[in-house]
């Protein structure tokens, strides 16, 4: 598998010897293959400089690894490295990391992708739409917990186009495109996208609606019974500031951790999980480590959970 950067050795605080002290970083080792959870970073800032948003988000990969380490380990998990996005090239970037999730996949692991701008999830649903499960006939879905849509009509591929792209090729191959959005903000997203959302047949769940716990409940466990295998992705902007406000676009109102928990483990909980992505951590507006903390938590919670 091709990675720019190899797996670099996690530190953290040691309590001593044995399973009952374990954290992150004294389990985790690289990825040869093993049918297990496999973090694989995505460092990339080129999507949202072509997006016009706040650049930082390659730093997201090293600094979730951060946030992760300490945490107490409660599932096998290995390393594969990571893609970074040299310059411009962004489109070579996206393609080597489809690659490294096909394999990861093809292997029986779980990929969890760590990004990077929104652009990661591109790279990471074309590697899932190439996997042998996918070929094989398996329907794919993917859940995005996110303020924005991300399908803007763009000339090049930014962190606003992804699932545009998704769509679009989707549709040149005769696939179905199952796409779902939890935590739309209206007051972020114009018309032509929700108009967009509709011709493509995007289920939504709008930010204010998340407060409903079993309409949130219901709205992602019905999705994942209608699909076979789910790519899910967690734009951290979905989040208030006051929470995450260390991402490109900071939300002026988010939906509630809570509401975010309870997607993410509804997804896990469904034995449908093929592949789990943070998008849009910026650790250069981070504060305390606030948003890698609780971007940490979240992979931490659906690894534990999942079924």
């Amino acid at each position: 598998m091709i990675v720019d950067t190899p797996p670099q050795p996690w530190t953290g605080r040691d309590d001593g010897p044995g399973p009952e002290h374990a954290r992150w970083h004294q389990m985790i080792t690289p990825w040869e293959g093993q049918s297990a959870p496999c973090v694989i970073g995505f460092a990339s800032d080129e999507g949202v400089r072509r997006n016009g948003g706040r650049v930082g988000a390659a730093g997201g990969p090293a600094a979730l690894r951060t946030a992760l380490a300490p945490l107490a380990a409660r599932a096998v998990v290995h390393d594969a490295g990571d893609v970074a996005v040299s310059g411009t090239e962004l489109e070579a970037g996206q393609e080597r990391l489809a690659e490294a999730v096909r394999t990861i996949l093809d292997a029986g692991g779980l990929p969890v992708v760590l990004g990077g701008g929104h652009e990661v999830a591109y790279g990471t649903s074309t590697g899932l739409a190439h996997s042998a499960r996918a070929l094989a006939g398996k329907r794919i879905g993917v859940i995005n917990i996110d303020a924005h849509f991300d399908l803007r009509d763009a000339e090049v591929p930014t962190s606003g186009t992804p699932f545009r792209q998704l769509a679009s090729e989707a549709a040149a191959e005769g696939r179905v495109f199952s796409y779902a959005v939890v935590g739309i903000s209206e007051a972020n997203n114009t018309r032509i996208l929700f108009d967009t959302a509709a011709e493509l047949g995007v289920q939504v769940l709008l930010d204010h609606e998340c407060g409903d716990h079993g309409r949130l409940r219901t709205f992602v466990a019905e999705f994942c019974a209608g699909v076979d295998l789910v790519h899910l992705t967690i734009d951290l902007d979905a989040l208030p500031a006051s929470v995450a406000p260390g991402v490109s676009a900071p939300a002026g109102f988010g939906i509630s951790l809570d509401a975010v928990r309870l997607a993410c483990r509804t997804v896990a909980s469904s034995g449908r999980l093929a592949v789990l992505e943070v998008a849009e951590l910026n650790p250069s507006y981070d504060i305390d480590g606030r948003t890698a903390r609780t971007a940490a938590r979240l992979i931490d919670e659906v690894l534990a959970t999942r079924s």
